[in-house]
């Protein structure tokens, strides 16, 4: 169990076969090593990301960035995520939750400590920033995707409601799909995915 911190040659998420799961828990604070209220959970969907929760509730989502960094093993037998064990003894790398709830790729070489990876990294990580057929830009700017336009209550009878991406109007002349880059993929809890296709 990795408490705060995964080493390299650790594996975060889900062994199917035992049907454990392995978290990063943060401390209660800097130098309260007891279990705090922050965790780093790998999903057990077909498509995996890394979320990090406060209170058992999703804050923030996992992106390209993080994927590119870890390796990802996904199999009937399990869901991981881990870190490479380099043969460069000098140096180690470690992901460390910390107390405040954010995520740290840090490089230890010698006595020197650097940061590979840090996140969030701003407020478009937030977990559903935007919501559904939109996406968010630097600082929190959220664009409706090509075919929607702003308009509707997005919570109705809640004190606070924001507006929602709602489609203007179905064009079935269209042959193709819009690319759109620089974003997450959807979560994948509700979908079936064929990691197959290209």
């Amino acid at each position: 169990y990795p408490t705060d911190t995964m080493l390299p040659g650790m594996k975060l998420g889900w062994d199917r076969t035992k049907n454990l799961n392995k978290n990063l828990t943060s401390w209660a604070s800097l130098t309260d090593p007891s279990s705090g209220s922050h965790v780093f959970a790998i999903e057990n969907w077909k498509v995996s990301h890394g979320l990090l929760l406060n209170n058992d509730l999703t804050k923030f989502r996992t992106g390209p960035t993080y994927s590119n960094l870890v390796n990802i093993t996904e199999t009937e037998e399990e869901i991981s995520h881990s870190l490479n064990i380099t043969p460069n003894v000098s140096s180690i790398s470690l992901l460390q939750l910390t107390y405040l709830g954010t995520l740290e790729l840090l490089e230890l070489v010698g006595q020197e400590r650097h940061t590979l990876f840090y996140f969030p990294e701003n407020l478009c990580d937030s977990y559903n920033a935007c919501g559904p057929n939109s996406y968010c830009k630097t600082s929190r700017d959220c664009v409706c995707i090509a075919g929607f336009q702003w308009g509707g209550q997005y919570a109705r009878g809640l004190t606070k409601s924001r507006q929602r991406c709602v489609r203007k109007s179905l064009s079935c002349h269209e042959k193709e799909f819009k690319k759109i880059t620089n974003t997450k993929l959807p979560d994948t809890e509700y979908t079936i995915v064929d990691t197959k296709v290209g």
